[in-house]
C-alpha cells in the first residue's frame, strides 16, 4: 500500500508541476494579461495541493526505504533535499511574487526575469522527480514481473 501511495503522490506532483508549466509558457506566448493573472492565481490554488503531495511522496519514501542504503535509493533521497529546496526557496516565493505583481499589473522586466527563473526552476523540478519516478520504477521491477507471471499462471 505504501508503495501505491508513493507513486501516486509522486505523479500527481509531477502532473501538477508540468500543468504549471504549461500553463505559464500558453499563456505568456498567446494569452493576455488577464490570462497571466489568472495562471498565477491558478499556481498559487495548485500549490496548495502541491505541497501536501510532495510531502507524502518524500514521507512514505523515506517509510519505504527504511534504514537500507543502495545506490538508487541514495540518489533518491540526495534529490529528494534538491527538491523540497528548490520548492521551498525558489518556486513558492516565485509564484507569490509573480502573482502579487500580476495582480498589480506589474509586468515588467523583473516580472519577466522572475517568470523565466520560474520556468527555468520548475524545468529542474519537474526533471529532478521525472528521474526519482524513473528510478523508483526500476526499483520495484522485479516486484512488478513477479506479480505479472503470478497473474499470468491463475
Amino acid at each position: 500500500m505504501k508503495t501505491i501511495i508513493h507513486a501516486g503522490a509522486g505523479t500527481l506532483a509531477m502532473i501538477l508541476i508540468a500543468g504549471f508549466l504549461t500553463a505559464t509558457l500558453i499563456c505568456e506566448l498567446l494569452l493576455k494579461e488577464t490570462a497571466v493573472l489568472l495562471v498565477k492565481e491558478a499556481i498559487l490554488a495548485g500549490i496548495c495541493l502541491l505541497i501536501p503531495t510532495m510531502a507524502i511522496t518524500g514521507g512514505s519514501g523515506f517509510s519505504l526505504a527504511g534504514g537500507r542504503h543502495s545506490p538508487a535509493i541514495d540518489r533518491k533521497r540526495k534529490r529528494m533535499k534538491l527538491i523540497a529546496a528548490n520548492g521551498l526557496l525558489i518556486l513558492l516565493p516565485l509564484a507569490i511574487l509573480l502573482y502579487l505583481r500580476a495582480a498589480a499589473g506589474l509586468f515588467d522586466g523583473l516580472f519577466y526575469t522572475m517568470q523565466a527563473l520560474e520556468v527555468l526552476a520548475g524545468s529542474v523540478q519537474f526533471a529532478l522527480l521525472a528521474r526519482n519516478f524513473r528510478d523508483g520504477r526500476r526499483m520495484t521491477r522485479s516486484k512488478r514481473r513477479a506479480t505479472a507471471k503470478t497473474f499470468r499462471t491463475i
